[in-house]
């Protein structure tokens, strides 16, 4: 039977440790009992762990042999901010698919609400990532930054960087891969509305390569979950 995967908060050596809420969940809804084993994931190594201690708050474990860990990518999804039971499905999903990193972009057509009360729901996305990551086997969760401003962040990286766009006719994200697989990538995707036409133009400036899904127009958390899905199989 396939164990169950856990992310460590603490970890050296041979031990390692889930701590508060984390811990809890173990504890009071898995009934978690000393002897039991799990897979461990501590940074990018996943070993086998028994549990040693049980306190309130914190689960320690004893850590064995190491066990087949998963192939890490380097895809970073920027993610403009919109509904947040939305967003936080997406978040979810793509990190179901394997990104390694998030970053939550208030853009021009981000709600105003939304985009005020962004920077108090990171934590709430982070716990959302930790949980999808051990529910899909992953090693470590992506990062989940802060929220930022697209002008903040449109230069960043060093690698390919293709922003998603619902005006782009000729260049399609899957043919844009065929041709830069295997390096470090960064995918915008834009708001409920798509990019403003001086965001585009932003991006263009800065160097990213514009592409589409297709025809279609989907949803924005749809969008993320495909391209997500098309991005990671491409590099693979």
């Amino acid at each position: 039977m396939t164990r169950r995967r856990w992310i460590a908060e603490e970890f050296s050596g041979n031990h390692a440790a889930l701590t508060g809420d984390h811990a809890d969940h173990l504890i009071r809804v898995l009934r978690a009992r000393v002897g039991q084993e799990f897979d461990i994931a501590t940074g990018a190594v996943v070993r086998r762990g028994r549990v040693v201690a049980i306190h309130a708050g914190r689960v320690e474990f004893e850590l064995g042999e190491e066990v087949a860990g998963e192939r890490i990518s380097n895809v970073t999804i920027m993610l403009a901010i919109f509904k947040f039971d939305r967003m936080e499905w997406a978040i979810e999903k793509c990190t179901e698919l394997g990104a390694s990193r998030i970053v939550p972009v208030i853009a021009r057509r981000t709600d105003a609400h939304l985009a005020s009360a962004a920077g108090k729901r990171a934590e709430r996305w982070r716990r959302i990532a930790l949980q999808a990551a051990e529910q899909s086997r992953r090693a470590a969760a992506p990062d989940i930054t802060d929220p930022v401003k697209l002008q903040d962040i449109v230069n960043r990286g060093d690698g390919l960087r293709i922003v998603l766009s619902e005006s782009e006719e000729r260049t399609f994200l899957r043919n844009v891969l065929a041709t830069h697989s295997g390096q470090e990538l960064d995918l915008a995707i834009g708001p409920e509305g798509g990019w403003s036409e001086d965001e585009l133009q932003l991006f263009i400036k800065a160097g990213w390569i514009s592409a589409s899904l297709g025809p279609t127009i989907l949803r924005a958390e749809t969008a993320a979950i495909a391209a997500t899905a098309i991005t990671i199989s491409g590099l693979s």
